[in-house]
């Protein structure tokens, strides 16, 4: 494997996987010894977190989209019914609110 995949492959595996104690006490150290790999993983933490938040306001506004388009429906079935019903009870004979 090429050296820059075997390197994100390791910063994936300390960052979203589950390193053993072992691996996770060794990984500190690599990274208090190597400032580059310490830029290289909060660069990488960045990352995650940005598309994270990302995935949550796509999320909230998928879930909004469809709140309105719920409502807008819910509005219209509740005039159409009391259209319908008012017509229902004119045809049938019977008073608006007299009951069935």
């Amino acid at each position: 494997m090429r050296p820059a995949l075997e390197r994100l492959r390791r910063l994936e595996h300390h960052l979203l996987g589950r390193p053993t104690a072992a691996e996770a006490a060794q990984w500190q150290v690599q990274l208090l010894t190597d400032p580059e790999l310490a830029a290289d993983a909060d660069a990488q933490r960045q990352l995650y977190h940005a598309l994270r938040e990302a995935g949550r306001r796509q999320l909230r506004q998928e879930l909004e989209l469809i709140h309105s388009r719920f409502e807008q429906t819910t509005r219209r079935r509740g005039w159409l019914q009391a259209a319908t019903d008012h017509l229902r009870r004119a045809l049938s004979g019977r008073k608006p609110g007299s009951g069935r």
